[in-house]
């Protein structure tokens, strides 16, 4: 029995990036999530292409797409109550067990020739309302497995995962929908949630993980309000949401400007953009193995990493060459990585365990709304300022914005003898200038 335990324990202040995979669940839920992610990338290859075939619109493409996330931005808190409420890893393993359902229905009419638009779309649906619980489910279970001071190292291998899970299930659909068919990628991802649900039932929390507690009765009564209440209450929340919401909308969605910049400005094509595409996805695996570093991330550090990436946004808007594209990219991804870990790790842990479904449930709302907004407001402004001046003017704005609140900030901290009530949960929220004080 020592020799077990010492296996599972790490000297305190150990920062190895991998010291979740010391827990042995999360060891097989790591794994189980590599096969889930691999069979996600697998469907989400060749679906877009399977809408086009069967409507030749790609108006009704984009429908779909839409339709599978609306049910987040408007059902995101009930989803986050649900989870509250309900007993995690029966919630984890049902949702898994129902998206599971979903896919091999779906490869099975693709099989049969008997997929309609109207059936394609009622399964978008589907797909997204199960999402809503499954989500927040499957990301407080992992945190159940490690020691609260391991978390930011079990975001960061997930991260991992998700990266490593991207890239093995891009090339494993060519492959099967080479040889087998359409059907093959979503019966892929169906055995794939089938996996995940039969190792939950066998996952144990670690010694010193957060207990998965049911809502007090206050909070049961107040339902999803009271996620509202914590999250607009808790000024280190909304300080969280407005620097992921600014970074998010001005500057973050590479995929549209940087493809953009290559293919305008650099006069770069398709393979020029796989190379930039490429290096973006390395560097978010290099940042997520040295996020796995962090304890303890504050909001003050999530507002110093979007401060540097849009300062790295703005020199990438005046590159000369694409090797020197290349080479900010690298960076701009590290960051991008890192501060994705240190937010998600505050929203994993600094609410009480009776609010975190639903507090992850008022993120998941409003992070689709800006995800919603983002790629619009982008092109909108590519098309008026051009690829090199929609960057260096949302680096500049989000770099600006961080930079002047941080000041004044300071300046309104300096002049109260108290200081702010940063660690306050049922106090009103600041002004913006108080938001990157909030530590």
């Amino acid at each position: 029995m020592p020799a077990a335990r010492s296996a599972e324990t790490a000297p305190e202040g150990s920062r190895a990036p991998w010291r979740s995979l010391r827990h042995r669940s999360m060891r097989w839920w790591s794994l189980a999530n590599l096969v889930s992610n691999a069979g996600a990338w697998m469907q989400l290859t060749v679906q877009n292409l399977l809408v086009l075939q069967l409507t030749g619109s790609a108006a009704i493409t984009g429908l779909s797409l839409a339709l599978q996330v609306a049910p987040g931005l408007l059902l995101g808190l009930a989803g986050g109550a649900a989870v509250d409420r309900w007993p995690r890893k029966t919630t984890a393993a049902v949702s898994q067990a129902a998206l599971a359902v979903i896919a091999l229905g779906t490869a099975a009419l693709v099989a049969l020739g008997a997929l309609s638009v109207p059936v394609l779309m009622v399964l978008a649906v589907l797909t997204g309302l199960i999402a809503t619980i499954e989500s927040p489910a499957c990301a407080l279970l992992g945190n159940d497995l490690v020691p609260r001071e391991d978390v930011p190292s079990a975001i960061a291998v997930g991260s991992v995962v998700h990266s490593v899970g991207r890239l093995a299930g891009t090339a494993l659909a060519g492959v099967a929908v080479g040889l087998f068919g359409m059907a093959s990628a979503y019966l892929a991802n169906g055995l794939s949630f089938v996996l995940v649900a039969l190792v939950i039932p066998f996952l144990r929390p670690a010694a010193g993980a957060a207990p998965a507690a049911g809502p007090e009765p206050e909070a049961d009564r107040q339902g999803v309000r009271a996620g509202v209440t914590f999250f607009c209450g808790r000024r280190r929340l909304v300080a969280v949401a407005c620097l992921t919401g600014l970074g998010s909308v001005l500057g973050r969605n590479y995929g549209l400007t940087l493809a953009a910049l290559v293919s305008g400005a650099l006069h770069g094509g398709a393979r020029e953009y796989g190379l930039i595409a490429t290096v973006l996805a390395v560097g978010g695996t290099v940042g997520a193995v040295i996020a796995g570093r962090l304890r303890n991330p504050s909001v003050r550090l999530v507002a110093v990493l979007t401060a540097a990436g849009g300062l790295l946004q703005c020199l990438a808007a005046l590159s000369p060459t694409l090797l020197i594209l290349a080479l900010l990219v690298v960076p701009m991804a590290v960051l991008e990585s890192l501060s994705d870990t240190a937010v998600t790790t505050i929203l994993q842990t600094d609410p009480p365990a009776h609010l975190r479904g639903r507090v992850l449930g008022a993120w998941r709302s409003v992070s689709t709304l800006w995800g919603l907004a983002g790629p619009p407001l982008l092109g909108a402004s590519i098309q008026l300022l051009g690829a090199r001046g929609a960057l260096l003017a949302g680096g500049l704005l989000v770099s600006g914005a961080v930079g002047g609140g941080s000041l004044v900030s300071r300046r309104s901290t300096a002049g109260s003898p108290a200081g702010p009530a940063v660690e306050g949960v049922s106090g009103a929220v600041g002004g913006p200038e108080q938001l990157v004080a909030a530590a």
